[in-house]
């Protein structure tokens, strides 16, 4: 493999011979003994040196590659501590992706476009990594559209954990009409002649949207192999080396972890995973448990593919819901019953876990039980835990965490929800957030994911740059400088403090002579960059275990090559994944922004709003 040519560095026969050197870079390398490198060798996927040219210049042997980084920042792999990448890589390939989409005008011309090439029995869905608050038209699609741009084939948008719109193929291909009945949690919003209209609520449960996306074909054999891999290199596009897996709603242990378990065997994963196990049927988990328990345990695998632990629900009853459109659940007087048999059985067999908890009222009764059990000496006891999201979680909360040996896993899902949380529990709730300025001065471990790609976006830049400002992808400024974090703080919840939750402190998360050979290169240099401009950052040269695993601009070429798209109709073949801003796109948003602009006028002409201050949109858009 060819490599950019670099001149004074001369190949020679050494026995310490490098397999990739890349030199010319500004490295945060995350150690504090040895912050800022200019080059580093990797030998057999582990960094050997960190340093400048004269320290790898020895260890150029004739085989090694050497890349140019031309000056660009290097930083160590970016590592998404909740990401459901398993099940995202099992349906990558038949997604339409509106992620980084800048105006409805184009997600909808991407739909109709989609909808021609897919073929008769499949469906065209948009799930997750998008919110209404990134359109300039500030607005969900209608049904109407959908049925203008896809008259035959089913259409299924997913918009957060509050709704989905489908058209009417879609209505017929899942089954629903009059006689449907609704859900538990959720609502088939119904027309005056009793027929389903399109929209489904999640009320505040989002197993309707999920259960109905159910309904849709899935990938077989091959192909869910091509899907995972496509998904990873996608990933890897944006400086992803490794993930914690949060397993998920419709992710059944083995049956959907055989395709990364094939991957892996085959050396064929571009990250790390480390996955959880979630109980999937409501009244059978702790046999679950149990059953896992003897099946395997926690750190099982290897480097590449690893069992961290169970979660992120133990017990359906305990776990509550994120829907901020719709008011926080109240939980079951009683769930503390089960959940504590499942506690004390992970707990006394050296399993870790990790709980979804949204809400301070369900971390509050969580930890109650965690101090009874502590009694028996089950917390602190060395296992890893840890919760997730934890947006109301109070100082007291917070201490009894500490107390109890717990860590915690914040997302971006206010990037995306931002608004309508805002619009429910006011400003002084939303600047607090979840509250990581608090968290971090406790000294408890905290590390940061996406959640995606049900909701937010994979993109971590668009993570990181919530971090960060505290805006959502509607540029809302949600959290005060108090409650934010500087550009390393941020890059050290994204790199070492992952790392920390699956126990691998010490080999991962920075870059430094021992550790594991994860680095990316970016476009743009992360500490300087306006501050908006974080969200566009992406990798120029991807490197995960010493591999080459994306390789982009001057360096294209050099990444491991990938399997076509299959099938060939996919939308990821024609639109690839998260849609960066370009020029193109500023067009469109431009064009979004003048039709926007003669929808208020018309709102105006007909009384149905006083003046330009008000809002031109319709309320039923504020779902």
């Amino acid at each position: 493999m060819s490599t950019i040519p670099v001149g004074g560095l001369v190949p020679q026969a050494t026995e310490v011979a490098a397999d990739l050197v890349v030199r010319n870079a500004r490295i945060h390398t995350g150690d504090p003994r040895r912050p800022q490198a200019e080059a580093l060798a990797v030998r057999d996927g582990v960094i050997a040196v960190v340093g400048d040219d004269n320290d790898v210049a020895p260890h150029i042997g004739t085989g090694t590659k050497v890349v140019d980084a031309l000056g660009r920042r290097m930083v160590p792999g970016l590592n998404d501590a909740h990401l459901h990448v398993i099940r995202g890589g099992l349906n990558y390939v038949l997604e339409l992706r509106w992620d980084g989409v800048r105006s409805l005008r184009q997600g909808l011309a991407m739909l109709r476009e989609q909808a021609a090439r897919t073929p008769k029995g499949q469906w065209v869905r948009v799930v997750g990594g998008w919110s209404v608050e990134q359109f300039a038209e500030r607005r969900l699609p209608t049904v109407a559209e959908l049925n203008a741009a896809a008259p035959d084939t089913p259409v299924f948008v997913l918009h957060l954990y509050q709704s989905a719109i489908l058209n009417r193929a879609a209505l017929k291909a899942a089954g629903y009409d009059k006689n449907t009945p609704d859900p538990k949690g959720g609502q088939i919003v119904r027309g005056r002649d009793g027929e389903p209209t399109g929209m489904l609520l999640a009320a505040p449960s989002a197993l309707i949207l999920y259960s109905t996306l159910a309904k849709a074909p899935v990938l077989e054999g091959e192909d869910k192999k091509t899907s995972t891999r496509h998904f990873l290199r996608e990933l890897n596009r944006f400086g992803l080396t490794s993930a914690i897996d949060a397993a998920g709603g419709f992710q059944n242990f083995p049956d959907n972890y055989a395709t990364v378990i094939e991957l892996a065997k085959a050396g064929q994963l571009s990250m790390r995973i480390a996955y959880h196990l979630f109980p999937q049927t409501p009244g059978q988990e702790i046999d679950d448990l149990a059953r896992w328990i003897e099946m395997a345990s926690p750190e099982d695998g290897d480097e590449w593919l690893r069992l961290n632990g169970a979660g992120e629900n133990l017990t359906w009853a305990a776990a509550d819901f994120e829907n901020f459109t719709e008011p926080r659940p109240e939980l079951t007087p009683d769930y503390e019953v089960e959940f504590e048999k499942a506690v004390r059985l992970l707990m006394e067999n050296g399993w870790g876990f990790r709980l979804h908890a949204t809400y301070d009222e369900t971390i509050r009764r969580d930890l109650t039980v965690f101090e009874r059990l502590a009694a028996d000496g089950l917390f602190p006891a060395g296992n890893r835990w840890l919760f997730d999201h934890a947006e109301t979680v109070s100082p007291e909360s917070l201490d009894r965490i500490a107390a109890l040996g717990g860590a915690m896993s914040v997302q971006n899902r206010l990037s995306f929800q931002g608004e309508a949380f805002l619009r429910r529990y006011g400003p002084g709730a939303a600047a607090d957030a979840p509250p990581i300025r608090a968290m971090l001065d406790r000294g408890l471990t905290v590390a940061a994911g996406t959640d995606a790609t049900r909701v937010s976006s994979y993109n971590p830049w668009v993570a990181l740059h919530w971090l960060v400002s505290g805006r959502t992808v509607g540029d809302l400024a949600l959290r005060p400088p108090e409650n934010r974090v500087d550009r390393q703080t941020a890059l050290a919840l994204f790199t070492r403090a992952g790392a920390a939750l699956t126990g691998e402190e010490d080999v991962k998360g920075v870059l430094r002579p021992g550790c594991y050979a994860d680095l990316a290169v970016l476009s743009d240099d992360y500490f300087t960059v306006p501050e908006p401009d974080i969200a566009h950052i992406e990798s120029l040269l991807t490197v995960t275990g010493g591999r080459i695993v994306y390789a982009a601009a001057e360096y294209e070429g050099l990444d491991e090559e990938l399997p076509p798209i299959s099938p060939g109709w996919s939308p990821v073949a024609h639109f690839g994944g998260y849609q960066s801003a370009g020029a193109h796109q500023a067009v469109r948003l431009g064009e979004a922004i003048a039709e926007s602009e003669q929808h208020r006028q018309w709102r105006i002409a007909r009384g149905l709003t006083t003046d330009g201050s008000a809002t031109p949109f319709d309320p039923c858009f504020s779902l």
